[in-house]
């Protein structure tokens, strides 16, 4: 039974959150590898909207193994407010499971998160303010506080002694902030400890006999592809590799167990943050975008920048992950666009032209697409359900992207709704229903 792993192609918010739904269905077992409450996932069911920002989103499945995996950074306050939300909508939150090993966002990452982005001033990155970076940074720095050490008192004080030695000066201007008193935050912690403990667990244990049993393992990544901290648009980037290599890392499984990797793809660009974007849209065709595709944050509500879809970017995020499929969203979001603009290449300031994506940050800051026009399509596909139901501008559109890439489009988004799908190919289909 293959593992499948789930990426974004492009800056996040592509709609992952979705296609693991559908997928997990028929999964043993689902897994957060990566990232924090700096991501959401969307998802649409019954017509009540779930929007996950730690939980993997499989959790809908009763009974479902839904793992946040040690590669991921825990905030034990938002991760406790969600389950609570959960189980006030009646939402089965036994199957649940947190990696010992996964590292805990600490007031004081949060604090200095924030501090260090008033510094940058102008410069900002455009971070989440949600502790992720700092968190990282301390996991590195072997100063980190892991889930497993929520459970021992003695190893809790110590540790977050040690990790607040070396933060005194960075943390003058918030000496008196009362969630930075030690006994405080470790009684505090602790009671996180004792609420999550019953979810704690050797969880790299449990997706190897689920591999074992010949069990279908979803692989959730969260942010895309250009986020990435080695591969993205540095430093207007995550914290953390939101690629299909870091599942092994932040799952606990070798190369082998991965045997399908999904990127998931608007049908256009988005971007949230500051950073490059050559295919940005500032004008009205990009607020129409914006307001059809209900283009806002689902953690911070920011407005995403919005722009058409970016052939080089999408080339390049398909390579580093070893994209065997795609599955775009958003089709239905391109109706009614008489013509439709695809970047092909990127021109510098100095006449310039390139193919591929810039590995020279001073380049990408100067890039901007160029263009071919595609025909676009006026018809509402929010009802289509199969291939031969889309209008042939839509077909010939996906046909386009697909063979640029070289990578088979398998699923089609035409709608919010988790029913509103195309399977553009069958054997995908049955894979995921089977």
């Amino acid at each position: 039974m293959p593992g499948i792993c789930i990426v974004g192609a492009q800056w996040g918010d592509e709609g992952k959150g979705k296609v693991v739904d559908l997928l997990a269905e028929r999964a043993d077992a689902i897994v957060r590898f990566q990232g924090g409450n700096n991501a959401g996932h969307t998802i649409i069911r019954d017509g009540e909207v779930f929007k996950f920002h730690l939980i993997p989103s499989g959790i809908l499945y009763p009974g479902k193994r839904c793992i946040i995996g040690n590669g991921v950074v825990v905030d034990p306050h938002v991760l406790t407010d969600e389950l609570d939300a959960l189980k006030a909508r009646k939402i089965d939150t036994s199957g649940l499971r947190i990696s010992a090993n996964a590292h805990v966002i600490m007031p004081y990452h949060l604090l200095l998160d924030t501090a260090g982005e008033t510094k940058l001033g102008k410069l900002q990155i455009g971070t989440t303010r949600r502790g992720i970076g700092p968190a990282y940074a301390d996991k590195a720095a072997r100063l980190g506080i892991r889930m497993q050490d929520l459970l021992d008192e003695k190893i809790l004080k110590k540790k977050i002694t040690a990790a607040l030695d070396p933060k005194r000066l960075s943390l003058r201007p918030y000496v008196k902030d009362p969630s930075l008193d030690l006994q405080s935050m470790t009684e505090a912690y602790l009671t996180y400890g004792h609420r999550l403990e019953r979810h704690i667990a050797d969880t790299a244990r449990i997706v190897w006999d689920a591999l074992d049993a010949d069990r279908l393992v979803l692989y959730e990544g969260a942010q895309g592809a250009l986020l990435d901290i080695d591969h993205g648009t540095y430093p207007f980037v995550t914290s953390s590799n939101p690629i299909a290599g870091a599942a092994c890392v932040g799952a606990g499984v070798g190369p082998k167990d991965i045997n399908e990797v999904w990127g998931i793809a608007k049908a256009y660009v988005t971007r949230v943050g500051a950073g490059p974007f050559p295919t940005e849209l500032d004008d009205e065709i990009g607020e129409e975008i914006r307001r059809r595709g209900g283009e806002f944050g689902t953690t911070t509500g920011r407005a995403r920048r919005t722009g058409w879809l970016d052939i080089p970017a999408l080339r390049y995020a398909s390579r580093i992950n070893g994209l065997t499929s795609l599955a775009m969203t958003k089709l239905d979001v391109l109706s009614g666009f008489e013509k439709i603009k695809v970047c092909m290449t990127y021109s510098g300031p100095d006449g310039a032209e390139f193919s591929d994506f810039p590995y020279h940050q001073s380049v990408l800051h100067h890039a901007r697409g160029e263009y071919i026009e595609l025909d676009g399509w006026t018809e509402d596909i929010t009802e289509c359900r199969s291939p031969s139901d889309l209008p042939r501008a839509a077909v010939d559109y996906l046909a386009f992207v697909a063979e640029q890439l070289q990578v088979p489009i398998v699923l089609v988004g035409v709608g919010p709704g988790r029913d509103q799908v195309i399977w553009m190919q069958e054997s995908a289909q049955l894979a995921a229903v089977a």
